[in-house]
């Protein structure tokens, strides 16, 4: 099974599906459009790809079926973040769109068992890009 990525249980697919469609609602009620959701390309997957305004905007979503809302979006830790750098450079490659500012947001969703709509904490430039990417800002 070298070389192969683990699958995903239905249900985790079916969470993360459910959890990107309500940040993706979210943001849309927030002005954003949305270019991509769960872009994939060599490198891995981006969940979601908007625009504010001009911005670029990469949006990692995070979700949990707790209340505590830090534990998901700390996940997003250095190596994830250079992962996504990576990942939102070769979108903007791809897309010739080098020239557009970018940044990275976090959405940290909840969904407690009791609550029909999830809890959304919307961290707008949750972190910088790292590596080499920066020769671009």
């Amino acid at each position: 099974m070298t070389g192969l990525s683990p699958v995903k249980p239905w249900w985790r697919r079916w969470f993360g599906t459910r959890s990107e469609r309500a940040a993706a609602r979210f943001l849309k009620s927030l002005g954003y459009r949305i270019l991509a959701r769960n872009y994939v390309c060599p490198l891995g997957e981006l969940d979601l790809v908007a625009v504010d305004q001009r911005c670029i905007v990469f949006v990692e979503v995070r979700s949990t079926e707790e209340e505590d809302m830090a534990k998901p979006a700390a996940s997003v830790d250095a190596p994830k973040q250079t992962r996504l750098t990576n990942l939102a450079l070769y979108f903007l490659q791809q897309h010739r769109l080098l020239t557009h500012p970018a940044r990275f947001d976090v959405l940290a969703i909840s969904w407690p068992a009791e609550c029909t709509e999830p809890r959304i904490t919307h961290y707008p430039h949750a972190f910088e890009a790292v590596g080499r990417f920066q020769m671009y800002s």
